[in-house]
């Protein structure tokens, strides 16, 4: 009897090649592992999961915040390192970074990389970068940006059950060790306000809490909030902006809540009145209903022009909430990351965390531009224009007095309306409060040797300062003449792309996580804008499309600049069963600095998100 033919035996898949995941090295050294140094060999056996984050940066926070269920549910099996690379001349200081762990509760050992070696080793080019290591130690995963978490924890998942089945799996405690707890009546306090009855409401951020100051701006009141995280009638989380109704009830920008809460002085009862607890999402709605639309990191508040304004550090903006009509909404800012004036529809901001309104101006410290900016109402009555005093943009900053047009700041949190006009801004990166005249375009130096200070309040003849990092309110008197400082001017320290003259490839590298597809049921699942500074940088190529790609095109005579580069994808659960599959959203901005050089790149990739299983 004739048998036929056994079927052929197809080929496996070609798998990629596993790529050893480098050394960690920091010339700072470890935080949290009481005074212990780690190498990866002490991870074997573990996931190990690298955050490359540096702490002037909302993403990043974000991020911090997005790891801390999946650091707790994976306690056993997971290792998270953070890999602190700085951006500013501050952020490479130990003891800020120091501060920082603590400030914004870090629960797991922090690798201080002051000169950038880890970053470069794993090829990092943007803040916030998760890399996923097995735990045989090789690099499985890379994602840039926020909103990952959903995907590395269905990868730790499947690298536990993996792992558990070779036998190649270890369990046990991490090396976090906590740090001493340290007393002090505040910890890491971020905004400040005179109430009514003369005495000073702070926020005492890492705490969670407000604590109420007598009028001298010492003696500790009471306190307000149960001191743990949450989001209740009772509880905050990290909670920073305070301004005054005219009711003479106190908005809270609850900032790690995304939400606006309201005190009632006389009772102490605290009530939500915009934000949903959820993080904002490009998609999601940016108007309605107050407790109906989501918020994202709400870093200041201020009462002007009959509603509440809103510094939206998380998304780059400026929103309002109405109280009369009880709505939110977007008043100024694209979402778009860096510095352009205009109409407000249009303007960019990065990172906006303070604001003090004066007149017909609403100032705002843009921190991550480095910038004094302001609103005011358009010469028409017809919306507002987004203008800018002090600063360049997102790469240029230090400590230099003079005509605002030259001027530096190094990432001012607060600004202050002073009762001559001029401004006082909190230049929280120098450790100093600096003053501008719009009178005389110049900017001066009112104190120095403070500690990031992150705003201040007027107290008769005296200004109090907010003196985060010292953990208290300094008072000083405003002198009648400014004091002059050194002029120090710095540009971020990450090294320039060399690209090659004429036409450059950008690829945005992004690979939906396993078990998710693009969701384009609604049209294109993917966006891709670039614009450059300068503009003249890009003969072509710059704009907005849909593809993850683009040919751009350098143009003749300009050497170096900046390439601003923002992408978003949308996937859903690929899971034919489930009829409301879950979606996501991935997006990042990246500023590459480039220099054009013969014999330098034809290619720019950059990773969204990607897997090497």
């Amino acid at each position: 009897m004739n048998e036929a033919a056994p079927a052929p035996t197809p080929a496996p898949a070609p798998r990629r090649a596993r790529v050893r995941a480098p050394e960690l090295i920091g010339k700072g050294g470890w935080i949290n592992t009481g005074g212990k140094d780690l190498k990866l060999a002490d991870f074997r056996g573990r996931t190990l999961i690298l955050d490359f984050w540096t702490f002037c940066c909302i993403n990043c926070l974000h991020v911090l915040d997005e790891l801390r269920e999946l650091e707790e549910k994976h306690r056993d099996t997971v290792v998270i390192i953070g890999v602190h690379s700085p951006k500013f001349v501050h952020e490479a200081e130990h003891q800020a970074v120091v501060d920082a762990v603590e400030r914004y509760g870090v629960h797991h050992p922090v690798l201080d990389d002051p000169e950038l070696a880890t970053w470069k080793q794993y090829a990092v080019r943007a803040w916030p970068t998760l890399v996923v290591i097995d735990p045989e130690g090789y690099i499985v995963g890379q994602h840039a940006g926020e909103g990952h978490a959903h995907a590395i924890a269905r990868l730790v998942e499947e690298l536990e059950a993996e792992h558990a089945e070779k036998g190649t799996l270890r369990r046990g405690d991490g090396p976090y060790v906590a740090p001493e707890p340290v007393a002090t009546d505040l910890r890491f306090p971020g905004k400040a306000l005179v109430l009514p009855s003369g005495n000073v409401l702070v926020s005492d951020s890492t705490r969670h809490q407000l604590v109420e100051l007598a009028a001298d701006g010492e003696s500790v009141v009471r306190r307000i909030g149960s001191g743990e995280r949450g989001f209740g009638p009772d509880a905050f989380s990290e909670p920073q902006g305070l301004a005054l109704l005219p009711d003479g009830r106190v908005v809270v920008a609850d900032t790690v809540n995304h939400a606006l809460r309201v005190l009632d002085p006389a009772t102490g009862a605290v009530e939500t009145v915009a934000g949903t607890g959820r993080q904002w999402w490009q998609g999601s709605p940016t108007a309605g209903p107050a407790r109906e639309v989501d918020l994202s990191s709400p870093w200041d508040v201020a009462w002007w022009r009959g509603r509440v304004w809103i510094a939206m550090a998380g998304v780059h903006q400026l929103w309002t909430w109405d109280p009369e009509t009880d709505t939110v909404g977007v008043a100024a800012g694209t979402t778009n990351e860096g510095l352009v004036d205009g109409p407000a529809a249009e303007a960019w901001f990065a990172q906006p965390s303070g604001l003090a309104a004066a007149g017909e101006r609403l100032w705002i410290a843009d921190s991550e531009t480095s910038a004094l900016r302001y609103v005011e109402p358009a010469a028409d009555g017809a919306g507002y224009l987004i203008k800018t005093a002090v600063g360049s943009g997102l790469f240029d900053f230090g400590h230099r007095d003079g005509a605002a047009e030259q001027a530096l700041l190094q990432h001012p949190l607060g600004v202050t309306a002073l009762p001559d006009g001029s401004v006082a801004v909190c230049d929280t990166y120098n450790h100093a409060l600096r003053r501008y005249d719009p009178a005389s375009g110049e900017v001066s130096t009112l104190a120095t040797d403070l500690r990031e200070p992150s705003d201040a309040v007027l107290v008769g003849e005296d200004i109090l300062v907010v003196e985060s990092a010292r953990h208290r309110l300094t008072r000083l008197r405003l002198p009648e003449e400014a004091v002059r400082v050194e002029s120090v001017a710095h540009r971020t320290r990450r090294a320039a792309t060399e690209v090659a003259p004429g036409t450059l490839r950008l690829d945005v590298v992004f690979q939906a996580p396993a078990g998710q597809k693009l969701d384009d049921r609604y049209g294109p699942s993917t966006r891709l804008q670039v614009s450059s500074t300068p503009p003249e940088l890009l003969a072509e190529g710059a704009g907005q499309g849909t593809d993850l790609f683009r040919e751009l095109v350098l143009a003749d005579g300009v050497a170096e600049g900046v390439l601003h580069v923002s992408a978003m994808a949308a996937s859903c659960d690929d899971d034919p069963a489930n009829e409301y599959p879950a979606c996501h959203m991935h997006q990042q901005d990246w500023g590459v600095p480039v220099r054009v050089t013969p014999g330098g790149a034809t290619r720019l990739p950059l990773v969204l998100a990607g897997l090497d299983a």
